[in-house]
């Protein structure tokens, strides 16, 4: 027997003896890689339900879209109906959002680089673009069975008819759809789903359909199962950020704004599952605010105060805080923050992040803007954007902290208009 021949039938048991290895191992539900953990996924059991949100929607809607479709898998995953139990929510990646600084080329930047993908699977089966992408090992070319998009009833906000509802009908409106930015992405099947009601109610969708990758376009069509009940709140509390911008937004705090989470008491358990009613939070001894100034300015010129007024509310809530500092994080342009900043009296300081240039590429605009709303979430002292998402998570993200009411559900007035503060949504444990 030549060496060539025998090395090629050793190789070929070596091989062998691997592959049973493996199959033993995945048989046993244990993955030693992310290729064989998508072998699992890929059984014929498993089901994939992609969505899809407006592209001018930005990052904070798009978070609260993600909670929809979450509890709606959460409660899959419980079902006893075997069609339904063995979905997977995949999680579209971030890509040209409009308020984003971005590339021409889409980045598709994966979920786990904002948040802590751990905590997110803990609540609910969610899967990463490139884990479906091997889950069914179709890497060049995917053809989704079933695309519904998502429309509002034409009817009903002329008859006043709101009761949960779905069905067939001819689109209304043109969707280019882009397929999450991939060429290597087509469907068989486009059709318009007038809709309302809330996410959870597309189960009955799902149960009738054959279809094992069915995608949902227009996703913010359909509503919230309960807004701020206890299953709302568990889903909310298991979005943990990304334990990196955790740290960067830590290091900052620490280095400038005397803030660690032993001061603040703004230590969390590890497992959200674990946390219990708390309400002795400090923060760090400083004011957090969030200025949204931008499409604020002309889309809600009414509600926007002047930059008079800001400096006039944050200087008099330092002075009665006994604080020094205030951060601020806002889209305003270099100009007016400038000028908010040489109108607070000198016996104040005012801190802005500014991002290195490692974070900016590493993380772009979606990052930096989380890095600011952990720093605003762990003050003494929080001042937001009348209807603004941003402001909302940060009052989201305090909450969880268990901060005093008083000291989180704020925003800023404008001047002679009432001044209206946010609802206060407290958590139910």
């Amino acid at each position: 027997m030549s060496t060539d021949v025998y090395k090629h039938k050793y190789s070929i048991s070596i091989y062998l003896v691997l592959f049973l290895l493996i199959s033993c191992l995945c048989d046993e539900e244990v993955c030693l890689s992310d290729s064989q953990c998508a072998q699992d996924l890929s059984t014929t059991k498993n089901r994939f339900l992609l969505y899809d949100v407006n592209p001018p929607e930005g990052f904070n809607l798009r978070r609260d879209v993600y909670m929809r479709f979450a509890i709606l898998a959460h409660k899959l995953k419980l079902s006893k109906n075997e069609k339904l139990k063995h979905f997977r929510l995949v999680l579209p990646p971030w890509s040209h959002l409009y308020h984003w600084t971005y590339n021409p080329n889409p980045e598709q930047m994966p979920w786990g680089l904002f948040f802590d993908l751990e905590s997110l699977k803990s609540f609910a089966p969610v899967i990463e673009m490139h884990e479906f992408f091997n889950a069914i090992d179709r890497k060049y070319s995917v053809v989704i069975d079933e695309v519904y998009i998502l429309q509002h009833f034409k009817d009903m906000f002329e008859t006043g008819n709101f009761e949960d509802r779905m069905k067939i009908e001819e689109c209304r409106a043109k969707s280019h759809l882009i397929y999450f930015f991939y060429n290597n992405i087509t469907s068989k099947n486009v059709k318009c789903l007038s809709y309302h009601g809330p996410a959870t109610k597309l189960s009955e969708l799902l149960d009738k359909s054959p279809a094992k990758i069915i995608l949902l376009h227009h996703a913010e069509v359909a509503l919230h199962h309960m807004f701020g009940d206890k299953l709302y709140w568990q889903c909310r509390r298991s979005m943990r950020f990304n334990k990196e911008l955790r740290s960067i937004a830590a290091d900052f705090r620490q280095q400038f704004l005397n803030s660690s989470d032993d001061l603040d008491g703004t230590i969390l358990p590890n497992r959200w599952q674990d946390e219990k009613p708390h309400r002795n939070a400090v923060g760090g001894p400083y004011l957090g605010v969030h200025l949204r100034r931008k499409d604020f300015l002309t889309g809600r010129a009414n509600q926007v105060p002047s930059v008079e007024n800001i400096v006039q509310q944050i200087s008099e809530k330092l002075k009665k805080l006994s604080l020094s500092t205030v951060f601020v994080a806002t889209d305003a342009s270099d100009e007016e923050y400038g000028d908010i900043i040489r109108k607070i009296p000198p016996e104040y300081k005012t801190i802005r992040y500014t991002p290195s240039e490692k974070v900016k590429t590493k993380y772009k605009d979606g990052g930096i803007a989380i890095i600011e709303q952990i720093i605003c979430s762990h003050a003494r002292h929080f001042i937001g954007t009348q209807e603004s998402t941003f402001s909302f998570r940060i009052q989201e993200e305090r909450e969880i902290f268990g901060f005093p009411i008083k000291s989180t559900f704020n925003s800023f007035c404008r001047e002679h208009n009432g001044c209206p503060q946010p609802s206060v949504w407290k958590i139910v444990y």
